[in-house]
């Protein structure tokens, strides 16, 4: 079953495509069900993906397709984000260009680990770059990553998950008070968290010592 906002966002994308033939931005989305952010927005298209209501369509910037509509839709009173409108028999694909914002929670070491500062600045991001679930971004601060293509002042784009697979690149906390960018690893008893740079050494440490709060999703650079 759908949350409420769930439900209007899926009517409101479907009633667009049939309208225009162009899915709605992000910005339209976040104006037409009173969200705060864009953000919001990327949480609802997330979960509607993972119920398999929508999909994103693949090397397109923002572009979605209905592929279900929930069930007695056209019985349910009318939103502010909802004129309901039947399901088309066969939906098409529509490109879109968007940003999304997220969170922007300061600098992450990649190097020998520094604090990761929380705060409220948000970055926009092209959303071609993020999947699926709920992301933040980290600044890069350090060298040790640079084989993996990861370099200093790039910002890591992090989906929030609080486990991994060995050989997955991740935020790791250590002892709730640092943070570091680094592969995952398992080794015995031992959690080690591998550098991408010959001049770096492995960290070892016991998995209480720990957490994961992220596996990097995308790189997302500046040029000057």
């Amino acid at each position: 079953m759908l949350t409420r906002k769930q439900h209007e966002l899926v009517c409101f994308i479907n009633d667009r495509l049939n309208d225009t033939g162009v899915s709605p931005s992000f910005e339209e989305m976040k104006d037409a069900l009173d969200l705060k952010s864009k953000s919001g927005v990327h949480r609802l298209i997330s979960a509607l993906e993972e119920r398999n209501f929508i999909r994103r369509l693949p090397n397109r910037a923002r572009a979605l397709e209905v592929l279900r509509m929930p069930e007695r839709a056209e019985k349910k009173a009318p939103s502010k984000a909802s004129n309901v409108k039947a399901a088309p028999t066969a939906a098409t694909p529509h490109p879109a260009n968007d940003v999304i914002e997220i969170p922007l929670h300061g600098r992450i070491a990649a190097g020998v680990p520094i604090e990761a500062f929380e705060g409220s600045t948000m970055l926009a991001v092209p959303a071609a770059l993020l999947g699926t679930g709920e992301h933040y971004a980290l600044e890069v601060s350090g060298d040790s990553m640079v084989e993996a293509g990861i370099l200093d002042g790039d910002y890591a784009l992090i989906r929030r998950t609080e486990t991994a697979r060995d050989g997955e690149i991740v935020v790791a906390l250590i002892e709730d008070s640092e943070a570091t960018l680094k592969y995952f690893r398992r080794e015995g008893a031992m959690v080690r968290l591998d550098p991408a740079n010959r001049a770096y050494d492995p960290q070892r440490y016991a998995p209480a010592q720990v957490r994961v709060q992220g596996k990097l999703s995308g790189i997302l650079r500046r040029y000057d």
